[in-house]
């Protein structure tokens, strides 16, 4: 797997600068977020504050750069098999630390005693292989259905998330379209299926 090429469309799916009320993440570029730049202490522009003024002036290039070292390298993600790695570093822009505590709770659906604390630890890495082992594909669509399932339930529980889930037209939102990327198709929802996931959230 080449981690930039991920990372570069990791950012491609993202898209650029956007501030919006409703998203808890803040002002955000490239899928960094103010926080993230304001935790990492990266000053963009240089004048000795982080505010969203860095956020607006981040590069693309700035962004790789920032998924590869901080939410590759420093998770441990290249612990894990190949066939999980692209989707969990995803997962991992997405969602932090709840995209490994998805993998461990689908581990430990699969049998596997693991603990669910969000740390690819080396238990975690070693049941993802031996998962792996038995039926990497499997693994694979395994954990992106896990992962719409994820956004489905946040949803679910947050009301002001829906928009993210689903469309105004009532189509498929930009999480699930994410999740499915990692999916085989057939393994996505049709159109009857998606409608009934979704048929209790109102407005």
């Amino acid at each position: 797997m080449q981690v930039r090429q991920i990372a570069e469309e990791i950012v491609e799916r993202e898209g650029g600068y956007v501030n919006d009320p409703g998203d808890p993440g803040g002002a955000t570029k490239h899928g960094i977020t103010i926080g993230t730049l304001k935790r990492l202490g990266i000053d963009v522009t240089g004048d000795g504050q982080v505010d969203t003024g860095d956020v607006k002036a981040l590069s693309r290039e700035e962004a790789v750069d920032i998924f590869i070292r901080w939410y590759f390298e420093r998770p441990g993600i290249a612990r894990l098999p190949e066939a999980l790695q692209a989707s969990v570093f995803d997962m991992y822009v997405n969602s932090g630390a709840n995209a490994v505590r998805i993998l461990q709770g689908l581990l430990r659906e699969m049998g596997f005693d693991i603990v669910v604390d969000g740390v690819i630890g080396t238990q975690t890495a070693a049941a993802a292989l031996r998962a792996a082992q038995v039926d990497a594909k499997s693994l694979h669509d395994a954990y992106g259905i896990a992962r719409r399932s994820y956004y489905f339930d946040l949803a679910d529980r947050r009301p002001a998330s829906r928009k993210y889930a689903r469309t105004r037209a009532g189509g498929k939102g930009g999480w699930i379209r994410r999740a499915e990327t990692f999916i085989s198709k057939k393994y996505h929802m049709d159109r009857q299926a998606f409608a009934r996931r979704v048929a209790s959230w109102q407005g």
